[in-house]
C-alpha cells in the first residue's frame, strides 16, 4: 500500500486514525525510554551546585581506554542516559530532514479539507463561525507545525525533559535547563536578526552591493556575485547572523524573486550558507565556532587574518566563480523574468532614502549588540532603546518583523539544550584523530551538530597541537553550510528564503547545493595554510 499523501489521506477517518497512531507511537517511544530511568527517580538528588548529568568528562576516568568504541561503551555503562539523550538528538536530526515532507502533507490535507467543505456544503456560517478562517483542518495544522524547521529541536526537547524528570527529578532538570545551558547565542541571534532586517541597514547594505554590482554592469549575475562575496565577508565585522540576514534579504529581492530554476536556487542557497560560515573567520569575534576557542587558545584578529581569513576569502571567490561558470546560462534565462516583471517591480528600483542620522543610529545599535552579545542585560536594554527609536522613526522603517527571529531563537535554544548532552561521544571521536582525519571528521560532525559545539568540545581535548587546533576549526567552519543545523545563522537564512521553495527548503537539496563549495573552501582552508 502506498503511503503517498494522494492515496493515504483521502478519507477523513483514516486521517484521524493516522494522527492517533502518530501520537501513540511518539508516546510509546517516550515510555520505552523513560522506563529504564523511572526506577531511579525516587532516589534523584536535589540540585545543589552540581548537576549529575551530563557527567563531567574527567569523571569517566577512561584515559587508559584507547579504542573509541570501547570508550563510548564504557561511558554508556557509567551513565546509560547518555544513549537516551543521543537517540533523541538523532531523532531531532532525522526530523529536520523530513520537514519538507510534513509541509507537503499539510498542504495536501488543507486542499482536501477545503474540497470536502465545498462538496458537502458545510460552510463556516452554517457552523456558526464568525468567519471562514475558523473552519480549518486540524490535521493540516499539526503537519504544518511538524514541518517548521525552527520548531523541530524545541519539539524534541519535550520528551527529553520528561525523561530527565523521571531520571534526575524536577530540581535537577530545571537546574540543567536554567543554569547549565547558555542561551547567549540564541538571544543574540534574535536581536541581531531584528536589527539587521530594518530598512536603514538593508538600504545601506544594498547601496554598497549596488556599487560593487555596478562594476559588472548591474546585471543579475553582478548582483549575485556581489551579494555572495561581500555579504559573507561583512560577517567578520557585523557578525555572521547579521550578514546572513542582510545577504538573504538582498538575494530574495535581487535573485529569488526572479524565480530561478530549482537546481540553481538550491546551488545558490548552499553557496550562501557555506560562504557565510567561512566568511566570519577574518576576525576572532564574529563566527561562533571561532569565538568558542579564541579565549582558550589565545587567538586574536591578526592571528585569524593570517591563518584563516585570507584563505577563506580565496575560497569564497573561487567557489563563486565555479558556480557562476556552471550556471552562466541560467542568468541569461532570468533576464527575461526581470523584464517581464515590469518597471514597478524591477529589483533595481531604489528605495526611498533614509536620513543618514537614522542609519548611523541603527549601526550604533548593531555595534552595541555585537559588543554585548554575551551580556544579556545590556543586550536587552539596548534593544528596548532601539524599539523606542524605531517607534519615533517609524515613517522611515519597514514593519518590524519579529516572528522569524523568535522562531530562529527557539530553534537555537532547543539545539543548545540537546547539544549540551552530546559531549560524551563527540570528545573521544575528535581526540582520536590525526590532522587530516580530524579536519574531515569535524566537517562531517558539523553537519549533524552546531559547529560552535564542535570547536567548544575541541577545547576540552588536552594537549591539542597547533596543527590539530587549525584542523578542527577549519573543518567546523567548512561544514557549516551542509545542513540548517550546522551553523547558527543558517536558520535565519532558511526563514527568510523558505517561501521561494515549493513545500519549503529540502534538506537534501541544501546538502547537494552545498557540497561543491564545501570542497572548494575546505581545500583553501586546509591546503593554503
Amino acid at each position: 500500500m502506498s503511503l503517498e499523501p494522494a492515496s493515504v489521506f483521502t478519507h477523513p477517518p483514516f486521517m484521524n486514525a493516522f494522527l492517533r497512531r502518530l501520537v501513540g507511537a511518539f508516546l510509546f517511544l517516550a515510555v520505552l525510554c523513560v522506563l529504564p530511568c523511572g526506577v531511579e527517580a525516587a532516589s534523584a538528588s536535589t540540585a545543589t551546585n552540581s548537576f549529575p548529568f551530563p557527567v563531567p568528562l574527567e569523571s569517566y576516568d577512561d584515559g587508559e581506554i584507547t579504542g573509541v568504541m570501547e570508550k563510548l561503551k564504557h561511558r554508556i555503562d557509567v551513565e546509560p542516559f547518555n544513549l537516551i539523550a543521543t537517540l533523541l538528538f538523532l531523532g531531532a536530526i532525522c526530523h529536520t530532514f523530513l520537514t519538507q515532507k510534513f509541509r507537503h502533507w499539510s498542504h495536501v490535507l488543507e486542499d482536501r479539507h477545503r474540497a470536502r467543505i465545498q462538496q458537502t456544503g458545510r460552510t463556516a456560517s452554517a457552523k456558526g463561525y464568525k468567519n471562514a478562517k475558523d473552519d480549518v483542518s486540524f490535521g493540516a495544522s499539526i503537519f504544518h507545525f511538524l514541518g517548521e524547521v525552527e520548531a523541530v529541536f524545541g519539539i524534541w526537547v519535550v520528551p527529553l525533559m520528561l525523561m530527565m524528570l523521571f531520571k534526575f527529578g524536577a530540581d535537577n532538570t530545571v537546574f540543567y535547563v536554567n543554569d547549565k545551558v547558555s542561551y547567549h547565542e540564541p538571544i543574540f541571534v534574535v536581536i541581531i536578526m531584528a536589527l539587521a532586517a530594518t530598512k536603514p541597514v538593508l538600504n545601506l547594505a544594498e547601496t554598497v552591493m549596488r556599487r560593487v554590482a555596478a562594476l559588472g554592469g548591474g546585471s543579475i549575475a553582478a548582483w549575485w556575485f556581489s551579494i555572495l562575496t561581500v555579504g559573507p565577508l561583512m560577517g567578520s565585522f557585523i557578525t555572521e547572523p547579521a550578514a546572513m540576514t542582510i545577504a538573504a534579504s538582498l538575494l530574495s529581492k535581487q535573485f529569488y524573486a526572479l524565480k530561478p530554476r530549482p537546481r540553481f536556487a538550491y546551488a545558490t542557497l548552499g553557496l550562501l550558507f557555506v560562504n557565510i560560515s567561512v566568511g566570519g573567520t577574518l576576525t576572532h569575534f564574529a563566527a561562533p565556532p571561532v569565538l568558542m576557542v579564541a579565549k582558550s587558545w589565545g587567538w586574536d584578529t591578526p592571528f585569524m587574518m593570517q591563518n584563516f581569513g585570507w584563505h577563506a576569502a580565496v575560497g569564497i571567490m573561487v567557489a563563486n566563480v565555479v558556480y557562476y561558470l556552471l550556471f552562466r546560462s541560467e542568468f541569461e534565462s532570468m533576464v527575461s523574468s526581470r523584464i517581464v516583471s515590469g518597471p514597478g517591480s524591477d529589483p533595481d528600483d531604489i528605495e526611498e532614502p533614509v536620513p543618514i542620522g537614522v542609519t548611523v543610529v541603527h549601526l550604533i545599535f548593531i555595534g552595541w549588540a555585537v559588543v554585548n552579545a554575551h551580556h544579556p542585560v545590556f543586550l536587552f536594554g539596548g534593544f528596548l532603546f532601539f524599539l523606542a527609536f524605531y517607534q519615533a522613526t517609524e515613517h522611515f522603517q519597514y514593519r518590524l518583523e519579529l516572528r522569524s527571529p523568535i522562531l530562529v531563537g527557539f530553534f537555537l535554544a532547543g539545539l543548545v539544550i540537546h547539544g549540551g548532552l552530546q559531549q560524551w561521544w563527540i570528545e573521544p571521536i575528535l581526540g582520536s584523530l590525526s590532522e587530516f582525519p580530524l579536519f574531515v571528521g569535524a566537517t562531517v560532525l558539523t553537519a549533524f551538530n552546531d559547529n560552535a559545539a564542535i570547536t567548544y568540545l575541541a577545547t576540552l581535548v588536552p594537549n591539542l597541537s597547533d596543527a590539530l587546533k587549525h584542523a578542527v576549526v577549519a573543518g567546523a567552519v567548512t561544514g557549516g553550510g551542509l545542513t540548517v543545523i550546522a551553523n547558527a545563522p543558517n536558520p535565519a537564512g532558511q526563514s527568510i528564503l523558505n517561501r521561494f521553495f515549493e513545500d519549503g527548503i529540502s534538506p537534501m537539496g541544501l546538502l547537494l547545493g552545498a557540497l561543491l563549495p564545501t570542497v572548494v573552501v575546505g581545500s583553501a582552508l586546509f591546503l593554503l595554510k
